[in-house]
């Protein structure tokens, strides 16, 4: 098992550099822009974080996990293949389960986080600018 987790280790810190490391920076790049533009839907429609969901709402969670598995679902999967091709290349062999641990990392962690964040700031964003227009619209009716 040490043996295991030392050669995924390795295995995972030689991805940074190399062949095929610009997917490093564009995987999470290409979740984060799907996130964002999710969480902007999901700030105009009042919907709560994606994540806050998830861990809260038992009723939506099956349906949140399966809306966001299908957001991500091929960006995960093209890293995935990525990294396969990564390990041919440069390991001359196929770990299938570091390929899995990467494409979670590259692909639905910054989904996830970026979908959260955006969520919440865009949320108070709406509510800050609903409330000043109702303040500027009441005070143009005391002025009538």
């Amino acid at each position: 098992m040490e043996e295991f987790l030392k050669r995924t280790w390795d295995h995972l810190i030689g991805r940074i550099e190399g062949p095929l490391s610009i997917r490093i920076i564009l995987q999470p790049v290409v979740s984060s822009v799907i996130g964002l533009l999710i969480a902007v839907k999901d700030a105009r429609a009042g919907r709560p974080p994606f994540c806050w969901t998830v861990l809260t709402d038992k009723l939506h969670r099956r349906e949140s996990l399966k809306e966001a598995w299908r957001d991500i679902s091929r960006v995960f999967m093209v890293a995935v293949i990525i990294d396969v091709i990564y390990q041919i290349a440069v390991l001359h062999w196929i770990y299938p389960l570091q390929s899995l641990l990467v494409a979670a990392v590259l692909a639905m962690v910054p989904y996830s986080v970026i979908r959260v964040l955006a969520n919440l700031i865009i949320s108070l964003w709406l509510k800050h600018g609903t409330k000043d227009r109702a303040v500027a619209a009441s005070r143009r009716g005391m002025s009538l």
